[in-house]
C-alpha cells in the first residue's frame, strides 16, 4: 500500500482552501489527469500498439504529425469534453477552437494544451510529455471564440506537464508553488514525490540548440560564447550544454536541479517571417507560470513572458527560462544590445 497524499487529495485540499470553490476546477483537473494516463500507457507501449511513425499529415504550423500526435490529440478532447467543466479547447494540432458538442453541457473554463510536446523523440524513445494551460472564460461561456483565449499568462488559473520519461511524472501550479507526482502504475494513482519544487537561482548549465548558432541575435551568441570559453573566459567557469528537443523534459530537469533553456530568436525565424519558435498559449505561457512559481525567470529576452497580450491562438514567440540569475544576465545583454543602437541611430 502507499501512504502518499494523491493528486486528487492534493487538489481537494488546495479547493478547501478557496471560499466558495464549486469543486468544477477540481473535477477539470481530474479529467485532464485521466487523459495523461491514458496518453503515458500509449507512449510506454509504443511499437507493442502500432502508435509509432508518422501520421502523413501536417498540423496547423506545417509540421509532420506522428500517430500519436493526433492520437493524443483526440483523448484530450474526449476527456475533457464531456463534464462540463470547458466553454472548449485549444490545441496545437487544431487550427481553430474546439466547440463542446451540443449535447454536452458547458463550463466555465477555458483549455489550452500541446498534447504531445517533442514529439520527434518519439521513434527513438525519449521522454516526451504534454503540457496544458487552463484560464477563465471571461466572454460567452455558451458560444467562446478563439478572442477568449487571447489572455496573457497572468490571468492562467493553472499550468502544468505531464512527463513520460523512466517514470510519468505530473508537475502542477495553481498559483500557489510547484508540486510534482509521479505516477504509481500498480494502483494507477499520480502520488506527491515532489513538493514545493524550487529553482536554484544560480546554475553552471544551460539548454540551446547550437545549431542554430550562426542565427542567433547577438546578445545570446555573447551569452553562449562566454559560456563555452569556461574558466578562461568572463564567467571565470565552466558551464555544461544539454539539449534533448523537448521542452517538457528540458524544464523538468531545470525544476529538479536548475539551469536555462533557450529558444531564442534568430535570423533563420525572422526571415521566414515568424516571430519565434514556441507558441506563447499553450508552451510559453503554461512553461512561465510554473518557471516563476518555482522562483525562476521567464523572458523573451526583452519582456516577461507572462505579460505578452496574445493576439492569436498559434502566436510563437522566443523563449528564455530558468534559474534566476542567468536569465536576468541574458535579459541585460539584450538590453545593452538595445541601447547600443539606440545610441548609434
Amino acid at each position: 500500500m502507499h501512504n502518499g497524499t494523491t493528486i486528487t487529495q492534493f487538489i481537494i485540499e488546495e479547493q478547501r482552501r478557496i471560499k466558495d470553490a464549486t469543486g468544477d476546477f477540481t473535477s477539470l483537473l481530474n479529467d485532464i489527469v485521466t487523459a495523461c494516463k491514458v496518453i503515458s500507457n500509449l507512449v510506454n507501449h509504443g511499437a507493442l500498439v502500432g502508435v509509432l511513425g508518422s501520421a502523413g499529415s501536417e498540423n496547423v504550423q506545417g509540421e509532420s504529425q506522428k500517430k500519436l500526435d493526433v492520437i493524443s490529440n483526440d483523448v484530450f478532447l474526449k476527456s475533457n469534453e464531456w463534464a462540463g467543466h470547458l466553454a472548449a479547447m485549444a490545441s496545437e494540432e487544431m487550427e481553430d477552437i474546439y466547440h463542446i458538442p451540443k449535447q454536452y453541457p458547458r463550463g466555465k473554463y477555458l483549455l489550452t494544451f500541446d498534447p504531445l510536446d517533442g514529439s520527434s523523440n518519439i521513434d527513438v524513445n525519449v521522454s516526451v510529455g504534454t503540457i496544458f494551460s487552463v484560464l477563465r472564460c471571461k466572454g460567452s461561456c455558451q458560444n467562446p471564440k478563439a478572442e477568449d483565449f487571447l489572455q496573457p499568462g497572468t490571468d492562467q488559473v493553472c499550468a502544468g506537464y505531464a512527463l513520460y520519461g523512466p517514470s510519468t511524472m505530473m508537475v502542477l501550479t495553481t498559483g500557489n508553488g510547484v508540486n510534482g507526482f509521479t505516477l504509481d502504475q500498480n494502483i494507477g494513482e499520480f502520488i506527491l514525490t515532489h513538493s514545493n519544487m524550487i529553482i536554484p537561482e544560480d546554475t553552471l548549465e544551460f539548454a540551446v540548440n547550437a545549431s542554430n548558432s550562426r542565427f542567433w541575435e547577438a546578445p545570446v551568441k555573447r551569452y553562449v560564447d562566454e559560456c563555452q570559453a569556461g574558466t578562461d573566459g568572463a564567467r571565470g567557469k565552466d558551464f555544461n550544454m544539454r539539449w534533448i528537443a523537448s521542452m517538457v523534459a528540458e524544464v523538468h530537469r531545470i525544476l529538479t536541479r536548475g539551469g536555462v533553456f533557450m529558444y531564442p530568436m534568430d535570423s533563420k525565424m525572422a526571415s521566414k517571417g515568424l516571430t519565434g519558435k514556441l507558441r506563447l498559449m499553450y508552451e510559453a505561457n503554461p512553461m512561465s507560470f510554473i518557471v516563476e512559481q518555482a522562483g525562476g525567470m521567464s523572458s523573451t529576452g526583452r519582456e516577461r513572458i507572462m505579460e505578452m497580450k496574445p493576439n492569436n491562438l498559434h502566436q510563437r514567440v522566443p523563449v528564455i527560462l530558468g534559474s534566476k540569475n542567468e536569465v536576468r544576465r541574458i535579459v541585460a545583454y539584450h538590453d545593452d544590445e538595445t541601447r547600443s543602437k539606440a545610441s548609434a541611430a
